[in-house]
């Protein structure tokens, strides 16, 4: 059951907002840090295994097109389930996206991400 939802990015734990400023600045060294070692990322039914595989993805991710991301939601699921949704435009086939990236978190990293379509 969702506790919370609508929270101001001030108020996700540090290890998401921190990964989220980074992942919008585009900036894969640093947002792959807040994964744990083993951690799984799942992006539109991609299976990404591992940090390494990890930063690859979010390197790589949308390089070739030009857009913007906006927060417009977020929920406390539990202490370690959190929702956030993303809204990007830009040049890209559809040019508008809203993204769920769902965090499981373990102790003070990520340990599972699933990206996937905002369910309306």
């Amino acid at each position: 059951m969702t506790q919370n939802s609508n929270l101001r990015s001030d108020l996700l734990p540090s290890t998401i907002s921190g990964f989220l400023a980074a992942h919008i600045a585009l900036d894969a060294n640093t947002a792959s840090t807040f994964f744990a070692e083993n951690a799984v990322a799942v992006d539109q039914g991609q299976t990404f295994r591992g940090r390494n595989a990890i930063h690859d993805l979010f390197r790589d991710a949308g390089t070739e097109f030009t857009y913007t991301t906006e927060q417009i939601g977020a929920a406390r699921i539990d202490d370690e389930h959190w929702v956030v949704t993303l809204r990007l435009e830009g040049n890209f086939p559809g040019g508008v996206a809203e993204l769920d990236y769902r965090f499981s978190l373990r102790k003070n990293v990520i340990g599972e991400l699933v990206i996937a379509n905002h369910e309306s």
